[in-house]
């Protein structure tokens, strides 16, 4: 293990996330922005709009790559990474096994998951990753919507743990939750009182 260098930067919809994740490597200019999610539909106005206005904002120095090999790009990179989002990640994760079976989707995604958390620890340079918080609201009404609930939180929680920094941002305000007490990663073992 290197020393760590990844903050993960994580909050609501819409809060500034990914400008805050940004401005956190403004001052270098050989970024690799590795855009995560899908690209625009030709039926999807919004979407299109969400990803051009993230396009512009990126100074032009910096390398885009839209993949969700997270574990190349962060291997291959000369330089600082900004990901964006593991939200969007995990989604790509999971269509790859099919949203049918969850359980197999599941067990793709710690195996995932745990190869994510390795080459974190493994990098040397710079990493800052978007994620979205979720769960803060109502309990989803479909099956596959509780399991990107669930899952995206235990994404989160591991990313985390190997993160040096984490920063919320809400309503465009940043918190930096990196001196706070962590919760650790397996219950502890349960004793009994005789």
């Amino acid at each position: 293990m290197t020393a760590r260098t990844t903050t993960l930067v994580t909050g609501p919809v819409r809060s500034g996330k990914s400008r805050h994740a940004e401005e956190l490597l403004a001052l270098h200019r050989d970024v690799l922005y590795v855009a995560t999610g899908r690209p625009a539909a030709d039926d999807d106005d919004a979407w299109a709009e969400r990803v051009r206005s993230h396009q512009h904002r990126r100074p032009t120095s910096w390398r885009t790559l839209e993949t969700v090999d997270l574990d190349a790009a962060l291997s291959e990179a000369p330089g600082p990474v900004l990901i964006d989002c593991l939200g969007t990640w995990l989604t790509a994760q999971v269509d790859l096994v099919g949203w049918d079976d969850l359980p197999v989707a599941a067990a793709h995604l710690r195996e995932r998951t745990d190869s994510l958390v390795e080459s974190l620890d493994r990098v040397a340079h710079p990493v800052v990753i978007v994620t979205n918080e979720v769960g803060w609201s109502l309990v989803p009404m479909t099956a596959s919507g509780r399991f990107f609930q669930d899952e995206l939180g235990r994404l989160n929680a591991r990313v985390a743990h190997v993160a040096a920094a984490v920063h919320l941002v809400v309503a465009g305000r940043v918190l930096d939750l990196s001196t706070l007490p962590v919760v650790p990663q397996s219950p502890p073992p349960r004793t009994l009182d005789a």
